[in-house]
């Protein structure tokens, strides 16, 4: 069973994340890296420890509907319903956005990718946060994903903040990632 990292814990991770660092934390299948999705140089540090193209854009994550509701307003009733079946749970939206919307979190996309997840560590992670974080998985661009605590500090833990206690939950694969525009399943869970 899955459970949720001790206070301590968290509020060293908020902590982290606060003063504009990057965590690794567990996820619904792998462990991810995560920082102040509003913040451009703490996801500046994310793009340089994972040698990724910062144009690939990034997922938010977050524990409850209200998170991410401001980054819905524009979605029709038909899109919204499509959410709400779905969250909280290991489906991640690619929801259109407006140009103001931060490159530095869309990349060269129109759209942002979002998920509210139902992992314990997450939303506790998320609720002690006060909002969504930033959630990509932790390796270095191409690698395989970090899927245990060994394995994020072997392969990047010299170049964290923190990294959060915890467990992945049950999932073999990466959440699902789908278009909300079109419907369309992008990556398969």
């Amino acid at each position: 069973m899955v459970s949720s990292p001790s206070a301590i814990h968290l509020q060293q991770a908020v902590n982290a994340v606060r003063a504009g660092g990057v965590i690794a934390y567990a996820t619904e299948a792998v462990w991810g890296l995560g920082c102040d999705p509003w913040s451009a140089e703490a996801v500046a540090k994310i793009w340089q420890i994972k040698r990724r193209d910062p144009g690939k854009g990034l997922i938010l994550i977050a524990s409850q509907w209200q998170h991410v509701a401001p980054l819905l307003s524009q979605l029709s009733a038909e899109q919204l319903k499509h959410l709400q079946a779905s969250w909280p749970g290991p489906v991640t939206w690619l929801v259109p956005v407006s140009d103001s919307f931060p490159v530095w979190l869309r990349g060269k996309h129109e759209s942002v990718a979002l998920r509210v997840s139902a992992h314990p560590g997450v939303k506790a992670l998320c609720d002690q946060f006060g909002g969504p974080l930033v959630s990509t998985s932790a390796n270095r661009a191409g690698a395989p994903a970090a899927r245990s605590l060994f394995d994020v500090r072997q392969r990047l833990g010299a170049e964290l903040d923190y990294i959060l206690p915890s467990t992945t939950g049950k999932l073999a694969r990466p959440t699902e990632i789908r278009d909300l525009a079109t419907l369309r399943v992008i990556r398969a869970g």
